[in-house]
């Protein structure tokens, strides 16, 4: 069974089959070739794995996003951003930079990050004299901060797939967050001196005080969600519904920029993009199952453990399979499938789950901007109207950042865990 699993997936991912239907189609040829082949399994398994309560958060988050850019937040943020880094050389790159981790702390998607503010500041750069394949290498690289600063749908899933806690897989994102994103924002600031670009970056700038007057009620937002969420006031799934009333309050009461006719289309977009992961999910779930119950992960935990005898090597082989499977498969089917399969080896070898959820999660957001399927690359490219083979080569200084920064994360667990051993020590105390 598993072998026809995998060969009708690999036959399907060759023949540019959809990731979620070739998953979806391996799983209903694992069903049929076990040895009880019952269509009763499949309904039942696909139904299952997204009947669970933590799952409702991605489709509000989805929407707040899209409320956010609709409403006027997201172009306020960028204005916010960029007077506190606009000013230097190179300044626009550094507000998409730093927009992208305050859009991140809300939309938990790097897709909707990528559109909300790649929207305003891709063609900006351009206009400046950055070349259009560099800008959309920019914002696709920012953009995965998205699913690494919390909230983050892919760390909702992480946390249903390994038993972790949800609230302190957002708790160790922050730290990974920051450190990717100051380490953007560097790079970005030298390689625009050392390729003379944005010299004029800072026209138009805002100062500090109007700029937060015009964002704060969008900059409170985060406050708000993030803040309920480690106070304890509500659970994650809870504070996705938090956002959404407070995007659209805010869209359509302060900034006035949503109207009642305009919430079909945001809906209609939310309704969509929640039905595509909602539906990967479903056949990820499904795959799992299967090889769940013929018991490949215990197969493969056996053989990781004999053949990788020491916790940095077991995850330097990790770092690898995931970096290599990120480039062609879906991040969220990714770690339903892999997080059951890995994460009970990871404790074997004595690394913390949450740790390893946020090396996890960083390394499959590598996914998302290498090609050939890296999501937030035709996001990118979609906004700036350019072919996928012209971001690739601009992309590859960026792509080195981000792998420098998983190392660092992977070897170095105090940057994921020191604010999740505080907050905890503090409640304790």
């Amino acid at each position: 069974m598993p072998g026809v699993m995998f060969m009708t997936m690999l036959a399907l991912f060759a023949l540019s089959v959809p990731v979620a239907i070739s998953i979806g189609l391996a799983g209903v040829a694992g069903v049929l070739t076990s040895d009880r082949p019952s269509l009763l399994v499949l309904g039942q398994q696909l139904f299952t794995s997204i009947d669970r309560y933590p799952l409702a958060a991605i489709p509000f988050f989805i929407l707040a996003g899209n409320l956010m850019e609709t409403g006027g937040i997201s172009r306020r943020l960028m204005e916010f951003a960029k007077s506190l880094v606009g000013g230097v050389q190179g300044g626009l790159a550094c507000t998409c930079v730093l927009t992208c981790m305050i859009f991140a702390a809300v939309s938990g998607s790097s897709v909707a990050t990528t559109f909300a503010i790649g929207a305003i500041l891709v063609p900006a750069m351009t206009r400046h004299g950055y070349p259009s394949n560099f800008a959309a290498a920019i914002q696709a690289s920012s953009a995965e901060l998205g699913v690494i600063i919390p909230p983050s749908i892919p760390m909702i899933l992480y946390g249903i797939s390994a038993d972790v806690s949800v609230g302190e897989l957002f708790i160790a994102g922050i730290g990974p967050g920051l450190l990717i994103g100051a380490s953007l924002i560097l790079f970005v600031w030298v390689w625009a001196k050392v390729k003379g670009l944005g010299k004029t970056d800072g026209e138009g700038r805002l100062g500090f005080l109007v700029a937060l007057r015009r964002a704060w009620l969008g900059l409170m937002m985060p406050v708000i969600v993030l803040g309920g969420i480690y106070g304890g006031i509500f659970t994650p799934t809870e504070a996705s519904a938090v956002a959404v009333f407070y995007a659209a309050a805010v869209g359509m009461l302060a900034y006035r920029e949503i109207t009642p006719a305009g919430l079909g289309p945001i809906l209609r977009k939310s309704v969509l993009s929640s039905a595509v992961i909602l539906f990967i999910i479903a056949c990820a779930g499904l795959f799992s199952y299967l090889i769940t119950r013929a018991g490949i992960p215990a197969k493969i935990g056996a053989m990781l453990v004999e053949t990788l005898h020491s916790p940095a090597w077991f995850l330097l082989g990790v770092n690898a399979a995931l970096f290599v499977i990120g480039m062609f498969i879906e991040t969220s089917a990714s770690i339903i499938v892999l997080a059951p399969i890995l994460a009970p080896i990871a404790q074997h070898f004595g690394i913390d789950p949450v740790h390893f959820g946020t090396i996890m999660v960083v390394n499959l957001a590598l996914g998302m901007i290498t090609p050939p399927f890296g999501v937030n690359l035709f996001a990118a490219c979609t906004v700036a109207d350019i072919q996928l083979e012209r971001i690739v080569r601009p992309l590859l200084p960026f792509v080195f950042v981000a792998l420098i920064d998983l190392m660092i994360i992977t070897y170095v667990p105090t940057i994921s865990l020191a604010l999740r051993d505080l907050a905890y020590h503090s409640a304790g105390g």
